[in-house]
């Protein structure tokens, strides 16, 4: 019997060790009725309009787009809609970094926790931030799915990052420990 090496991509990552469990995990949904009701506005628009101009027949404007725009159109705008409502903030705390995802944007931002010098929960205004998202104002950056909850991390190099946690307390814990474990 002799023993080939396979030099698949998938045989390579085979042999490296699982990702260690998050220690903290929260996914948050973007629920502000009315940012859902905002963000409909051009599906259903473009909806009407459908109606109005393929299956009433009326044709809009001076230089109509074609029937099949008016359609494809109406589409596209109905599957950005359901996939910004799906979007999710999810913060996960790992040894040695927290992550902080927005799922269905594909984006990601990893704060190794070295670079954090305080981490406290905090009760804080949502327009101080700019709103919901996330924000990069003069004072730091922001993480908001909702709420008024969060955790404030003031960097080494001074700057601020607010992370919106429906479990501030537990995630602020969470990085105090971490960095407590590391620096000893």
């Amino acid at each position: 019997l002799s023993m080939r090496r396979c030099s698949s991509p998938s045989a390579r990552y085979a042999d490296m060790p699982p990702k260690p469990e998050p220690s903290f995990y929260e996914e948050q949904p973007f629920r502000q009725l009315r940012l859902r009701i905002l963000t409909a506005i051009p599906p259903v628009v473009m909806t009407l309009l459908a109606i109005w101009q393929v299956g009433l027949g009326h044709r809009w404007g001076k230089q109509p787009m074609s029937n099949a725009s008016v359609m494809g159109w109406g589409i596209f705008l109905w599957i950005v809609y359901l996939r910004l409502i799906t979007v999710k903030l999810i913060t996960e705390l790992r040894p040695g970094e927290l992550r902080v995802v927005m799922r269905g944007l594909w984006r990601s931002y990893r704060i190794p926790l070295n670079k954090v010098k305080k981490a406290d929960a905090v009760t804080f205004d949502v327009r101080s931030w700019g709103g919901y998202g996330i924000r990069s104002t003069s004072r730091g950056t922001a993480y908001i799915a909702g709420g008024s909850q969060g955790v404030e991390l003031q960097l080494v190099g001074g700057g601020v990052v607010l992370i919106g946690s429906g479990h501030s307390n537990e995630l602020a814990s969470g990085i105090a420990k971490q960095m407590a474990s590391s620096s000893a």
